[in-house]
């Protein structure tokens, strides 16, 4: 299965071709993680709390499930809960950080200025509870340093919050060395690996990561489906009262297909990460080589330490939702900014946090590619996009005074 079907001889004209180029907003659900769901709504369609052989069928899925996960990621499977999305295991971690570090009489939160909305507005509504919230500042590759968040931390700190891979710009943080410096100063430490997970490898104990977020959407299991790592000996308060499911933190009937669907996803992802690397990263530096030979063009982040698929620039002189229209009616989907924001007509606060004027930052576009994209795909991409970016241009007066010399940005 692939999303993007690519002309050939005879074929339409390249504006009926598609490119799915937009894998980090969500991705295409794998046939074997279909094939492996299928079951449970037909079949295996028993309650796993209940004692008959219908339930106690599909209770065993979900606990093998667990494991899988657990083992994906180095953990033990009582240290994973299941949750609805990236979002949900957020807000759980976070606030149930804060308040059981309230108890020891800690309020302060140490994070980042270009989070996930996920994590910042977490950390605002806990702001208005009487937290204090340190937001670290962000460098032009979109890296943290360890020793900045060692430099943060108080005799108060409960959590330090930093997400393991940017949703944006794909920079990857220095988790293990973020990890050591909290384990060492007794500080929780939660990392949002919503982006990360399959991509890169991931250990939580050998990393000292003490909770860890995922999202089954971003790794070919479907929408609705999340995990939440809690190291043990954690205090994890309930989440959804109710029922005994989740070993009584959050209640609600366990969505079984989709757990299975998780579980599939995330054992393919993870167990081929090196062939992933391998086929991704080539495609994405060709892509970054091609896109910064157009003029006034900015590679946003470092151009290593960044995740496998993740091409984002700012072109000077052009408004990212026009690019946006102009690509998708050549068949190609991308983002300007993160997914969940794209409806906005304000800048990211991800690509002003590095430090991009607003001008600049409207011109952003993200180029996530993943499993089913090819390297006629990029070739594709580099034949449409340039003359799109000089035709916005040949319409934007802001362009015209930059080429003036009367607007001048410094930005490499």
């Amino acid at each position: 299965m692939n999303p993007s079907n690519h002309k050939k001889e005879g074929s339409p004209e390249p504006m009926d071709r598609k490119v799915y180029a937009d894998n980090a907003a969500t991705t295409a659900v794998s046939p074997q993680v279909l094939e492996s769901m299928l079951p449970f709504y037909r079949e295996i369609y028993g309650n796993p709390s209940s004692l008959y052989s219908l339930g106690q069928a599909a209770r065993a899925p979900l606990e093998e499930a667990r494991a899988t996960v657990a083992q994906a990621l180095g953990a033990k499977p009582n240290e994973i809960y299941f949750t609805s999305c990236g979002t949900e295991s957020d807000n759980w971690a976070i606030k149930s950080a804060a308040k059981a570090g309230l108890k020891k009489g800690k309020n302060h939160i140490v994070t980042t200025a270009f989070e996930h909305h996920a994590v910042l507005h977490t950390c605002q509504a806990l702001e208005k509870e009487g937290f204090t919230v340190t937001y670290l500042p962000v460098h032009r590759n979109g890296i943290v340093s360890a020793q900045e968040v060692e430099a943060a931390l108080t005799d108060r700190t409960a959590l330090v919050t930093i997400m393991y891979a940017n949703n944006e710009i794909g920079t990857l943080q220095p988790i293990p060395e973020i990890g050591a410096v909290c384990r060492q100063h007794g500080v929780l430490f939660h990392t949002d690996a919503v982006q990360a997970v399959g991509q890169v490898e991931i250990d939580v104990k050998a990393q000292n990561i003490d909770m860890l977020s995922l999202s089954g959407h971003k790794l070919h299991a479907p929408k609705g489906i999340g995990a939440l790592y809690v190291r043990s000996g954690v205090v994890l308060p309930n989440f959804l009262d109710g029922g005994a499911q989740e070993r009584g933190k959050r209640g609600g009937t366990e969505n079984v297909a989709s757990i299975v669907g998780l579980a599939t996803a995330i054992r393919e992802a993870c167990s081929t990460i090196a062939q992933r690397q391998a086929r991704l990263i080539p495609m994405r530096d060709r892509l970054i080589a091609g896109l910064s030979k157009i003029d006034r063009s900015h590679l946003n982040g470092d151009p290593e330490k960044r995740l496998p698929g993740n091409v984002s620039f700012c072109f000077e002189g052009v408004e990212g939702e026009s690019m946006l229209l102009l690509l998708d009616l050549n068949g190609i989907s991308a983002s300007s900014g993160s997914a969940c924001t794209s409806g906005s007509l304000d800048p990211s606060h991800v690509l002003l946090a590095i430090g991009l004027p607003h001008e600049v930052a409207h011109g952003s576009l993200r180029l996530s590619l993943g499993d089913y994209n090819t390297e006629a795909d990029v070739d594709y991409i580099l034949e449409v996009l340039p003359p799109i970016i000089d035709r916005l241009r040949s319409m934007s007066p802001l362009w015209e005074r930059i080429q003036k010399g009367e607007l001048v940005y410094h930005l490499d």
